[in-house]
Formats: structure tokens, C-alpha cells, sequence
């Protein structure tokens, strides 16, 4: 495999501009460059809770491919005409999310976002994931560039996932989850 980062920095967007593959420097507020930099963000969230070491290997390898997946996506966003993500891989999202989500109790409430470090992180990547696709929906919507639905149903899934994996998590470390309890029920 050839060098592809030799030199980390440039200086090239010290006046508040970047380049993507094929395309004139583009202001980094730009929308692409906004739902690149959200699935970064995303996918530095996924590796915090990579760093659970008690993780069962079975999450270990799912949320390593999904990383993967989401450097697929910047590739797909930053190249025009290259397609990464397809209607198999959400399919494939959707498999793993009922897999785990078929082995928990059925829920009679919302759940707080806390538990363990890995649950509260799974839940931190999960509210990502959520901005992440309304960039994305956003990025659709106002831009003249052709991007793939399959992109922000991806996430949609995705962020689905993160929240059945907070789940599995808590009860694969043998804690309980904290139920929502509403105002109105006290």
C-alpha cells in the first residue's frame, strides 16, 4: 500500500477552505463537508466504545464494520460517481439490529441515556448518528450534488442499532437499565 498521508498538515485550509476528490476547494461550512465531518465525529464515538475491553466479540466485530462502513461513506460523499453504500448493506444493518434486539425484554418505557461507560457511549453515538442523518437528509435536500438516499437510511438504521446495542450491553454486564419516569406518573 502506497503513503497516502505523508505530510498531515498543509496549511491549505488555513483560509477556511478544503478540497474533495474531483471538486473545487469548498468552504469548510460547507454541507458536504459539514455531513463528512459529522460522520466523522460519529465514527470516534463508536471507537469509545470500542474501548470496553469486557465487549463480547460478537459487538466488537459489528460496530468494526460499521466503522468501516462510515469511512466508506466519507469516501462516498468525497468522490463523485463512487458508490459505497447499497440497500444490502442496510439490510445487513437491519439482520445484526433484530438479531440483538430479539434477545432483550420488550420495553414499557423510555430508557435513560446512562448505565455503564459503553452504554452512556453507545447512547452518545447514537444522538450523533441521529444529527449525522439529518446532515445527510439536509445535504439531499439543498444540494445540487447527487447523493444516495441509502446514506442517511444507513444512519437512520445505524442509530437504531447503537441504541439496541446500549441495551445488550447493560445486560450483558448484568446492570439494569434506568426507565424514563414521567412527570405526570408520580
Amino acid at each position: 500500500m502506497k503513503n497516502r498521508l505523508t505530510k498531515i498538515y498543509t496549511k491549505n485550509g488555513d483560509k477556511g477552505k478544503t478540497s474533495l476528490s474531483g471538486k473545487e476547494r469548498l468552504y469548510k461550512t460547507d454541507k458536504i463537508i459539514e455531513c463528512i465531518g459529522a460522520i466523522d465525529e460519529l465514527n470516534s464515538a463508536i471507537g469509545l466504545i470500542l474501548i470496553n475491553d469486557n465487549l463480547s466479540e460478537k459487538i466488537k466485530k459489528t460496530l468494526d464494520k460499521v466503522q468501516h462502513q462510515l469511512f466508506d461513506i466519507g469516501g462516498e460523499l468525497s468522490q463523485p460517481n463512487y458508490k459505497a453504500i447499497s440497500s444490502n448493506d442496510i439490510s445487513q444493518l437491519e439482520n445484526e439490529l433484530d438479531s440483538y434486539n430479539n434477545k432483550l425484554p420488550h420495553l414499557k418505557e423510555f430508557i435513560l441515556p446512562r448505565g455503564t461507560s459503553s452504554t452512556a457511549y453507545c447512547h452518545l453515538a447514537r444522538s450523533i448518528c441521529r444529527r449525522t442523518e439529518r446532515r445527510a437528509w439536509d445535504l439531499i435536500k439543498n444540494s445540487n450534488d447527487k447523493i444516495s438516499e441509502d446514506i442517511p437510511k444507513y444512519l437512520n438504521r445505524l442509530s437504531d442499532l447503537l441504541f439496541v446495542l446500549a441495551r445488550a450491553i447493560i445486560k450483558d454486564e448484568g446492570n439494569l437499565e434506568t426507565f424514563w419516569n414521567p412527570k405526570l406518573k408520580k
